[in-house]
């Protein structure tokens, strides 16, 4: 065996037992928004919300977000969306409720991104809301699984809208918004 054969192979056998011992880290999956003003990159935490982010990625791979609107928009605080159409038709998750899932390692920082849900703490379906600004007063009582890496300024400029009903549940847009508040394709980069 010449000493370039000996030298690959020794190359080869090193990189598989350092794959093997954890040399090689984990990457979470980027979940990726397409708006008419561009995208929403967002970091998944699977290491530490592993229930939550199954239960997102298992929808978008479904294309369940394709279409959707982000319904719920308060500047300042968050911008919900995975639960309507433009028209108001709500749409439910095929996959039920999840447990809540909270990591003291994710708080609600500027851009987080964190399941909604009612007053039931085990709740939480589809919709989903991404802050604006750090929001830490919702820590430990709503599961944050990710983060935005890259689209903030289209998160700010979504979340600037004035709602059609300010001060109700839904801060609902208006009409002549909805085409920029659509989710247009949701998928796994």
């Amino acid at each position: 065996m010449n000493k370039f054969a000996i030298a690959v192979s020794l190359l080869f056998i090193i990189a598989s037992i350092s794959g093997c011992l954890g040399g090689e880290k984990n990457q979470n999956h980027i979940a990726v928004i397409e708006m008419k003003m561009g995208k929403i990159k967002i970091e998944l935490y699977e290491d530490k919300a592993p229930t939550t982010t199954k239960n997102f990625i298992k929808l978008v791979n479904d294309g369940f977000y394709d279409g959707l609107i982000f319904h719920r928009i308060v500047n300042n605080f968050v911008i919900q969306g995975g639960g309507f159409y433009p028209d108001g038709t709500p749409k439910q998750s095929p996959y039920g409720t999840i447990k809540l899932e909270t990591n003291p390692d994710l708080t609600h920082v500027d851009g987080a991104v964190a399941m909604a849900r009612t007053n039931d703490p085990n709740s939480a379906t589809s919709q989903f809301y991404i802050c604006d600004g750090p929001q830490h007063f919702l820590d430990g009582q709503y599961a944050v699984f990710g983060k935005v890496i890259e689209g903030m300024d289209i998160v700010r400029t979504i979340a600037s809208f004035d709602p059609q009903h300010t001060y109700t549940p839904q801060h609902w847009p208006k009409e002549e918004i909805l085409e920029d508040v659509t989710m247009i394709k949701v998928y796994i980069e």
